[in-house]
């Protein structure tokens, strides 16, 4: 059941006209009474309607962006975008994490309660698409950089992962390699499942191994399948950082790249050029997808209708020499 006013009122020991000062910062309200107020809402967890709130206080004319980390290597080009784009209109920008669980939401949570800013754009962190999809019915505008392929239902932005995962294959079929091994990132991600697809409607295989998108996942899968004597002569990796693993262990092993195993990537991070060899990958244009969805959400705020579907940007491949 959703929480009202008057609930915080009740818990909180004061009136609503109270608790409409507090959220809105109109009238006097000693200190000591609003904290107790914030307090409550946070517990309570109380989403005020953004429509009174905006009636009653006017746009805060700040943006908020919840993300799970700040340390996932594509995420400050992202992060520029949003920025570039939303001073460029003359707002703010308040930047949550995750970097601490639960506790971590639940701040988030109570300066969503507290109505610190007009809308959000969102990177999601794991395991809150549920509590997101409440706040966007409550009334908060959101809109989604979905990297996840989670497809909710609110507005977001998405890159073509199915072409991208083509692309890939078409570009090692092409330079006659026959034997390719992918290495997923986590399966329940659909974006995992969408360059897959791609991948295998061009080039099908048999050889996949579900990776975690590390490093290290990328050099233990190839170190046991080479310790197994598994012939493949390509690698399509679902990230750079796993395709960087994937390079490492091949060049311990002895084999050449990309004259035995050919390897592509997935994403262009900075680091991609600066491998050995560089790394041909499929980029995603990260920075427009944080100018794009912090348009949409600033459109939304000054009253655009949202678009039906996802805003869609095309991935595109970069030939390096990993696999040329």
């Amino acid at each position: 059941m959703r929480v009202t006013i008057a609930d915080v009122a009740r818990e909180a020991g004061v009136s609503k006209t109270t608790v409409s000062r507090v959220i809105n910062t109109k009238g006097e309200v000693d200190r000591t009474t609003a904290a107790r107020v914030r307090e409550v809402i946070a517990q309570l967890g109380y989403v005020p309607s953004s429509g009174a709130v905006g009636l009653a206080r006017g746009s805060s004319r700040t943006v908020g962006m919840l993300v799970p980390s700040l340390t996932w290597p594509w995420m400050g080009e992202l992060l520029q975008g949003v920025v570039d784009t939303v001073e460029a209109a003359d707002h703010g920008l308040l930047l949550f994490t995750c970097n601490r669980g639960a506790e971590s939401v639940q701040r988030f949570t109570s300066q969503v309660s507290a109505r610190a800013f007009d809308g959000l754009v969102v990177v999601e962190p794991e395991n809150t698409l549920g509590h997101l999809t409440e706040l966007h019915r409550d009334g908060l505008p959101i809109v989604l950089i979905d990297d996840r392929g989670h497809h909710p239902e609110f507005p977001s932005v998405v890159t073509t992962n199915h072409e991208g995962g083509a692309s890939a294959a078409r570009h090692l079929h092409a330079a006659g390699r026959t034997r390719p091994l992918v290495l997923t990132g986590p399966q329940h991600f659909g974006c995992v499942r969408d360059r897959l697809n791609g991948f295998r409607s061009v080039l099908p295989t048999d050889l996949v191994v579900e990776g975690d998108f590390t490093e290290r996942g990328g050099r233990l899968a190839v170190e046991e399948l080479l310790a197994r004597d598994v012939t493949f002569d390509s690698v399509f990796a679902h990230n750079d950082i796993s395709a960087a693993g994937v390079l490492r262990a091949l060049r311990a092993a002895g084999r050449r790249v990309p004259d035995d195993i050919a390897v592509v990537g997935f994403d262009d991070i900075p680091m991609a050029e600066h491998t050995e060899p560089p790394l041909t990958t499929v980029r995603q244009p990260t920075r427009r997808m944080g100018e794009t969805a912090a348009r949409m959400l600033l459109s939304h705020l000054a009253g655009t209708p949202v678009p039906d579907g996802p805003a869609v940007l095309p991935t595109e491949l970069v030939v390096r020499h990993s696999a040329p």
